[in-house]
Formats: structure tokens, C-alpha cells, sequence
């Protein structure tokens, strides 16, 4: 049977990216994407897009059927720093959004659920280092909680009802094309702008906050491999560790350094601070590269190297 995608979510920070890697992997006609709302830009204007409310059972079923979806990516959700604002709303938009998608794979509209968890779903009780795949998980935002228990519920409805869900622990993502989406790891983004166009960057986190971090096109590259891994090579179904690299603000400047050597960074912690120390240093993902064959391409020099020739290319130029 052929191919045939929905990402719920498409206009976010990881949406826009994982949407154009999907339509050139499956062919145009054969991925559906949808957001709250239509925007201008290349998710809505270069391919098939539909405007879906991820709270809507009614409406995603109805895309469903419409386009014979077999694969859903629900990549609608409120993120750690933004969620903390607006927990209620943020508990409906994660879990609720899952239980749709997950109700509408049990009734065998869809064959395949890609739901994406975070290093989120643990706390300040986690070991901090090469945090293990099966660990204590007490996590501290709302986001961790809603991620935490829907990683509970992937489990269950694939115990219980044999639902194909598969899902990752993203860590911080670093992109050159999208806005920072509210989360605690996006001054990882911001810093490569700043440097850029100011020469300068004040972090809100302290120097030595060190955190799980990944390139995007490692983050789109896992998302599309764990779902295209054969179903007997998916042993985990509440949600795989991902890692490729960690550092502190203060690393990814001196490496900024190296390209831009008059680059100035300060530090004003704010709210994210707390978050920020609640999760992981590093992560163990070693069950990812020996269930599903997992590997990262990015480390921190090369991925400096690449967003600033991306950034000069696209975004900066003379």
C-alpha cells in the first residue's frame, strides 16, 4: 500500500523542515500538511496543505479519509518555555491532540502514529549524565508532565491495541530556516543570528548550563528513520533517548569565535534557567543506534561551520 502522509503541526519549528524532507522523500502528492492556520510561506504554497485544529477529532479524521492517510506525524504542541505561561491550555493541546491521532490509529484508520516526546520528561532526580533510556522521570514543567504521560499512553495503546506509535526524545534542535518555537534550548538558535547581524548575544541561560542539543537535519534524519525501521525493529514504544552533542552557551560561543572572533555574549538568566537545570547534561542513546541504527552526522564544529554558511546564503546575504 502506498504512502500516504499527515503532519499535523506543519508550520513549527521542526514541522517546516520534517514537511519539505517527507515531500521529497514520498513525492508531493503523497504528503498532507496542515496547521491552525495558512501562512505564506513554502510549507502552505508548495504542496498539499489543509488548515486543521489539532483538537478536532472530526476534522483530522476527515483529512484522513479524504487523502487515505496511512502515516500520521502529530507535530502540534506547546513548547517547555511557552507552555509554562499557559499550562491548561497546553495539557489539552499536547494530550488531547495525542489521544485523537492515537483513537483514529486503534479504529485501523491509520497504520502508523510518529509522536515526538523530549528530554523534558525528566527532572531534577535524573542522573545528569548520560541519562539512561529507562531512568527516574519526575519532570518539573508542564510540558515534561504532558510529554512523560504521553509516552505512557503510546505504550499502552500499543500494548493493548497493537497501535504502530513511534516516537523520539528530541533534544535541544538548532535550525537556520525557522524561528526559535519557545523553547528553553532555543538561544542555540538565536546565537547564530545574533552573531551575524548584532556581534553580540546576552544568553538566558548561565555560561555553564550544559544541554543535549542537535542539528535539525539530524532531527528530520531520525524522525523519517524510525518510521521507515521494519516494526520488528522498533522495540521501545514509549519514546527512544536521541543524542548527537552537548554543550553550555559559553562553548557554542568560542565556537562562534573561531568564525566571528570580535563575538561578544553575556549572561542574564531568566525563568528558563530553572528548566534548564531540571534536564539532562547528555544523553545515552545507544538503544536507538542498536534497535533502529541511529547515527548523527552533526557534532558542534560542523554544525557552526554549516549554519553560518546557510545563514550567509540565505538569510544574511550582501
Amino acid at each position: 500500500m502506498k504512502t500516504k502522509i499527515l503532519i499535523i503541526g506543519a508550520c513549527g519549528q521542526i514541522g517546516t523542515e520534517l514537511t519539505a524532507k517527507l515531500r521529497e522523500t514520498f513525492g508531493v502528492e503523497n504528503v498532507v500538511a496542515s496547521d491552525i492556520r495558512k501562512l505564506n510561506n513554502d510549507v502552505v504554497n508548495n504542496g498539499i496543505f489543509e488548515v486543521v485544529n489539532a483538537l478536532d477529532y472530526n476534522q483530522i479524521e476527515h483529512l484522513v479519509e479524504e487523502y487515505e492517510i496511512t502515516d500520521v506525524y502529530l507535530m502540534a504542541a506547546l513548547l517547555s518555555a511557552t507552555a509554562e505561561k499557559n499550562p491548561a491550555f497546553a495539557w489539552d493541546l499536547n494530550m488531547n491532540s495525542l489521544f485523537h491521532v492515537l483513537n483514529l490509529a486503534k479504529a485501523g484508520k491509520i497504520q502508523k502514529v510518529f509522536w515526538p516526546s523530549s528530554i523534558a520528561v525528566f527532572g531534577p532526580t535524573t542522573p545528569k549524565h548520560h541519562t539512561p533510556q529507562y531512568t527516574i522521570m519526575e519532570p518539573t514543567t508542564v510540558y515534561g508532565i504532558s510529554k512523560q504521560c504521553g509516552e505512557r499512553w503510546c505504550e499502552y495503546y500499543h500494548a493493548q491495541y497493537g497501535v504502530d506509535v513511534r516516537s523520539i526524545r528530541y533534544p535541544g534542535l538548532i535550525s537556520w530556516s525557522t524561528e526559535p518555537g519557545g523553547g528553553t534550548t532555543d538561544y542555540a538558535v538565536d546565537i547564530y543570528h545574533k552573531a551575524m547581524a548584532e556581534g553580540q548575544f546576552t544568553s538566558f541561560l548561565s555560561e555553564n548550563s550544559e544541554l543535549p542539543m542537535m542539528y535539525m537535519d539530524d532531527a528530520i534524519k531520525a524522525t523519517i528513520g524510525i518510521m521507515q525501521a521494519p516494526v520488528d525493529q522498533i522495540k521501545i514504544r514509549s519514546s527512544y533517548n536521541l543524542a548527537a552533542m552537548s554543550f553550555t552557551p559559553k562553548q557554542i560561543a568560542e565556537e562562534i569565535q573561531k568564525h566571528y572572533p570580535d563575538f561578544v555574549i553575556d549572561y542574564e538568566p531568566d525563568f528558563r534557567q530553572k528548566i534548564a537545570d531540571s534536564w539532562p547534561a547528555s544523553i545515552d542513546d545507544s538503544a536507538a543506534r542498536k534497535d533502529w541504527g541511529w547515527q548523527n552526522d552533526f557534532d558542534i564544529e560542523s554544525m557552526t561551520t554549516e549554519m553560518f554558511t546557510q545563514l550567509k546564503n540565505n538569510i544574511y546575504t550582501e
